[in-house]
């Protein structure tokens, strides 16, 4: 089956937008959050989104920076496969509450704030906030207009 996109990608129309979004991603970049940890953020994001698109790129992409297979392939399951420092843990809990946040009445609990919080200056952790908002927003726009994994290479 192929996909196709319901229509020319969002912000591809709107140039402004498409230049928002990558500033972005770079300003949460060199922040104190590892760029290995804000590659696996983008991928859960993205798992969790059911955004085909952002998984293949996200994955392809974490892949060519050295990052292993069999991290990649565990981070839906994080929780109970080893591999994951602390910090990543952290990450990745606060990545799921802020893309998960009707999931829940405390979208994001003490617990995980605390935690993400030991790891993460607030610098950092402003980063990270904006890196999971960024991804979300990524996934939102290629859902809604069925982006198709593997367009963004051509």
């Amino acid at each position: 089956m192929t996909l196709q996109a319901r229509m020319s990608h969002p912000a591809q129309q709107l140039p402004a937008a498409m230049k928002a979004l990558f500033a972005l991603k770079a300003a949460t970049q060199h922040q104190g959050v590892d760029e290995t940890t804000l590659a696996l953020v983008e991928l859960r994001a993205s798992q969790i989104n059911g955004c085909g698109a952002c998984v293949d790129m996200h994955a392809r992409a974490a892949l060519k920076a050295g990052e292993s297979a069999e991290r990649l392939f565990a981070v839906a399951a994080w929780r109970e496969v080893p591999g994951f420092s602390d910090a990543e843990r952290a990450a990745l809990a606060l990545t799921e509450a802020l893309t998960r946040i009707s999931d829940r009445p405390e979208p994001v609990s003490d617990d995980v704030w605390n935690e993400a919080a030991r790891h993460y200056d607030e610098k950092a952790l402003s980063a990270l906030l904006l890196a999971i908002a960024n991804i979300n927003v990524w996934n939102r726009l290629n859902v809604a207009v069925r982006q198709p994994a593997g367009a963004w290479k051509a």
